[in-house]
């Protein structure tokens, strides 16, 4: 990934949100009272050393102000990892930010989201595991699922493709919370994906239709990772546009 991607404008335009910076956590705040869904936008890890804080990027700030848009509160945690230990820290700040959008008083508890991107798919075992009854959709886009050849040794707790051949609540994940059905995932496929990354979506894919695990499937067939930020087409616009609202669809059902 390089700087031209992080300084890439993403590929819509959706209005500035209000942004409150917390400490490590930036909130993308939606017009109007009332108690709104929440998302939890977990970005790429780990990012190059000289890039950026995350939550700056065109593209997040782009992804905060689309789920704003739409009425949703969306925190953006910042992330940082350096080797498959941290991946334990990331995960706890996901469960946190998750837990902060639930006891802020703008938001409806009971129906949260989480959105995953890049080498942030990792963290997605947790949820799959043990997916607590407030969490009511998770999003992917161009997610590695599983640890790349050639790593050090990474925890199973990263390994979502294990996660979904367990039973809903039969492990000890991040949610530290009473379990539910495991929530349906939009998972969006870059057609140009990278090398390495495409068979761990191939591989997680196979294995979710097998199990029935509910998967709604966006493809991007001439979309490059990082597309969203990178490939400024009609597609890639439809794309976007497509996980939102199947997200936001799933976060608002009855």
């Amino acid at each position: 990934m390089g700087t031209v991607f992080w300084e890439s404008p993403f590929v819509l335009d959706p209005p500035p949100a209000a942004v409150e910076r917390h400490g490590d956590v930036d909130l993308h705040v939606p017009a109007g009272d009332g108690r709104h869904p929440a998302v939890v936008v977990v970005h790429g890890v780990p990012g190059p050393p000289e890039a950026p804080d995350a939550r700056d990027w065109p593209l997040y700030r782009g992804y905060g102000a689309l789920l704003a848009e739409a009425g949703v509160l969306t925190a953006i945690p910042r992330l940082t990892v350096a080797s498959p230990d941290d991946l334990y820290t990331v995960a706890a700040r996901v469960v946190a930010a998750a837990e902060m959008l639930r006891a802020d008083p703008r938001v409806d508890a009971d129906r949260l989201g989480l959105w995953f991107f890049s080498g942030a798919g990792l963290l997605l075992g947790d949820w799959l595991r043990d997916p607590p009854a407030w969490l009511r959709g998770v999003a992917a886009t161009y997610p590695l699922l599983a640890p790349l050849p050639g790593w050090p040794p990474v925890d199973p707790r990263f390994r979502p493709i294990d996660a979904l051949d367990l039973p809903a609540g039969a492990g000890v994940g991040a949610a530290q919370t009473e379990g539910a059905a495991r929530p349906t995932l939009v998972l969006t496929r870059a057609g140009r994906e990278r090398p390495e990354v495409a068979p761990t979506i191939e591989a997680f894919t196979a294995v979710a239709q097998r199990r029935g695990i509910p998967l709604c499937v966006v493809d991007v067939p001439n979309g490059q990772h990082g597309f969203d930020a990178l490939d400024h087409t009609e597609e890639s616009r439809d794309a976007v546009r497509t996980a939102r609202d199947t997200l936001l669809t799933l976060l608002t059902a009855p």
